[in-house]
């Protein structure tokens, strides 16, 4: 006998009117009542999605059962290519252990807490200068262009050799390559487009190294060149697109919550690395995490999920499920469940820039509050415009004054 399904949906996107910090009220709905949920993907092929944080969270971590495989995955968010295709040389996301640990492998001695920990001086010389250009320009400015995307693109620059007056064009086109709903022809000009760029410069770097990340992938004799152009194409594109959009979007977020800004401006230097868990577990600006192929028939909460089928993990709402966090819907950055968050994934799969990412929020967001303590909106929050078509949320420009 067949399993009788509810009518399947589209993923949702949308957010509530007036609510730009919550997920899509459907998630909420869908948890307590359909947590494994059939959908429809943007290619017209059948999926799940998994709304709850346990579900969630087995999944990232189980990549016996549920793989990251290309050619058993479609899109579900519109990032990618809507088709089934292998992964290519380098490309972490569509590859499962053992490939995935050998090439993992190159990065993770590279973004260690101690190492980052090294960079701290580095990354707070970058951002006193961007405070002192925003002071020189003068009220108001967009904080987003001034403030929060050149920070993360001169760090990452600085990391991987990139001449930083190159940055306009890859911001471009990375933007491109997070748009949800993009076509095919526009994801695969803005990918290629990146690679381009990046394996021209790892060729020069290969036979002309310098101090730096990319230089020391290009002369890594078991890698290829292709995987070292590709290894460093996926670290340029992450590492300032979701830094950028979680520095703008928490500063939004603590100057629409008060209370929680004056709790943070009054012990910055004991609240930060909590404030900043709790902002990356409430703000989650990977909206879904990447889609999953089930390797065997499995049941998950009394659904059939039949070998092939594909998975999507809901990290917003995962992150906001009460059975693991109280009052989830609540920004408290005295929270000390924060931690237990998903934004950064789980697993084999978990990111592998975060203690960068921490370092860069710890540092900017206490220094931008420090040096401007009456900084405010200079619009209206609800005419703010949200990035709610990019698979990282985030604002497109944050106008504010001082």
């Amino acid at each position: 006998m067949s399993e009788t399904l509810p009518e399947r949906r589209s993923i949702p996107i949308q957010r509530a009117k007036g609510c730009p910090f919550d997920p899509p009220p459907e998630l909420k709905e869908l948890r307590e009542k359909e947590p494994v949920c059939p959908v429809t993907m943007p290619d017209g092929t059948d999926g799940w999605l998994l709304t709850g944080y346990d579900d969630v969270y087995a999944t990232l971590r189980n990549h016996e059962t549920f793989s990251s495989r290309g050619e058993l995955r479609t899109s579900a968010i519109g990032t990618m290519l809507s088709a089934r295709r292998p992964a290519g040389p380098g490309n972490l996301n569509p590859m499962d252990p053992p490939d995935h640990t050998r090439l993992r492998r190159k990065l993770q001695g590279r973004f260690t807490t101690k190492r980052v920990a090294r960079l701290a001086d580095a990354i707070t010389q970058i951002v006193d200068e961007r405070l002192d250009e925003m002071e020189r320009v003068g009220p108001p400015v967009d904080l987003v262009e001034t403030y929060a995307l050149p920070i993360p693109s001169l760090v990452i620059c600085e990391l991987l050799g990139v001449p930083y007056g190159d940055r306009a064009e890859f911001q471009s086109r990375s933007a491109s390559l997070l748009k949800m709903g993009s076509t095919v022809e526009e994801y695969a000009a803005a990918n290629q487009g990146i690679r381009d760029f990046v394996d021209e410069l790892a060729r020069h770097k290969r036979a002309h190294p310098t101090d730096d990340i990319l230089s020391e992938l290009a002369q890594d004799e078991e890698l290829s060149l292709e995987e070292a152009t590709e290894l460093g194409r996926g670290l340029l594109v992450a590492g300032h697109e979701t830094t950028a959009n979680m520095i703008a979007l928490s500063t939004f977020a603590l100057l629409q919550h008060p209370d929680q800004l004056a709790l943070l401006r009054e012990d910055p230097a004991d609240r930060i690395n909590n404030a900043v868990e709790e902002l990356l577990r409430y703000l989650t600006i990977p909206q879904y995490g990447m889609e999953r192929a089930a390797l065997e028939d499995v049941e998950v909460r009394g659904r059939q999920i039949r070998k092939g089928d594909v998975v999507v993990p809901a990290l917003f709402a995962a992150n906001r499920d009460p059975e693991r966090f109280e009052d989830p819907d609540t920004l408290d950055i005295g929270r000390r469940s924060a931690t237990a968050h998903l934004a950064f994934g789980f697993g084999v799969h978990q990111c592998v820039g975060q203690q960068l990412a921490r370092a860069e929020l710890r540092i900017a967001i206490p220094a931008l509050l420090e040096r401007f303590p009456t900084l405010r909106l200079d619009a209206p929050a609800d005419e703010i415009e949200m990035r709610t078509n990019s698979f990282v949320y985030g604002v497109t420009a944050l106008p504010v004054a001082w």
